[in-house]
């Protein structure tokens, strides 16, 4: 028995390497489990407060398009509005003495006479006389036909500035389209303030993706580390007990090469060698070595 002494102290630093392997293991694997649990928990708090923004930014966005519907119904209104106001303007000017030709050449209808329509009339002759279009006899008859056409414009401004209902429909349908575009601004403003709240919505539920996505690796590597850390520490408890049972068996052959009695040595022997097949020692036979010491 005594030759197996050293082959048992050989195995005790051997299991005691492996012991201090395995604790060393499980404190780093702990210590990962750590920084893991650290970083999931933060990028969590991270995604649980880009969830607010989200919904903040969705609430704002259906706020919007309620207030888009709203400003288009003003607007709505608005058009009915300037339509009523430029049919007044137009039954107006139609009351107005000057003759208007309905009918022209093979009954077709043409368009009525206006200030506006005149003044275009006009303006184009001037450029067509300015561009040297209109030359010798041409350029008289041209001449005088800009000064009739400055003429009608002169006097149908007095007629209407002397017609006090079409001033006033003049008036109506100048409040009416500004009130009308006032309503389309109000409408793109509040359009536009919804679309930015949609996108950036859209941008925040990228983002807390983004970040579930790194929360869920830092839980992968959280569970990798803390099952690394169990098998080390399982390892380094079967490490400890094989130490034991090694220092127990030891103690055993100390105490046994103290007494006469070949039956205890053969106990031991057989102890160690079920020690030594990979059998576990049980507790009863833990105990029947330690009175051996």
């Amino acid at each position: 028995m005594a030759e197996l002494k050293p082959i048992l102290d050989e195995k005790r630093k051997l299991v005691d390497g492996k012991a201090t392997q395995y604790r060393t293991s499980r404190d780093e694997w702990n210590a990962r489990t750590k920084e893991h649990t650290v970083t999931r928990n933060e990028l969590n708090a991270e995604v649980r407060e880009l969830i607010q923004n989200v919904r903040q930014q969705r609430e704002i966005r259906e706020q919007m398009n309620e207030l888009v519907r709203e400003k288009k119904a003003v607007r709505s209104q608005a058009n009915t509005e300037v339509k009523e106001a430029k049919a007044s303007l137009d039954a107006e000017k139609g009351e107005k003495p000057e003759p208007v030709q309905e009918q022209g050449f093979r009954g077709r209808r043409e368009k009525k006479i206006t200030v506006h329509s005149l003044r275009r009339d006009l303006d184009r002759l001037e450029r067509e006389f300015e561009q040297g279009k209109h030359v010798g006899k041409n350029e008289k008859k041209v001449m005088e036909k800009m000064k009739g056409i400055a003429a009608d414009i002169k006097r149908m401004k007095e007629a209407e500035e002397g017609n006090g209902e079409l001033k006033d429909a003049r008036g109506s349908l100048r409040a009416a389209m500004e009130s009308q575009e006032s309503a389309h601004v109000e409408v793109q403003k509040a359009a536009k303030a919804a679309q930015e709240a949609h996108e950036l919505m859209l941008q925040w539920n990228k983002e807390v993706d983004r970040q579930r996505e790194m929360a869920e690796s830092a839980h992968r590597e959280l569970r990798k580390s803390k099952k690394e850390a169990d098998k080390a520490h399982h390892f380094y408890i079967v490490s400890l007990r094989c130490l034991h049972s090694i220092q127990d068996m030891l103690r055993a052959m100390r105490g046994a090469s103290s007494k006469d009695g070949s039956g205890a040595r053969v106990e031991v022997q057989d102890l160690m060698s079920k020690l030594m097949s990979g059998e576990t020692l049980s507790t009863d036979e833990l105990m029947q070595l330690q009175r051996f010491d």
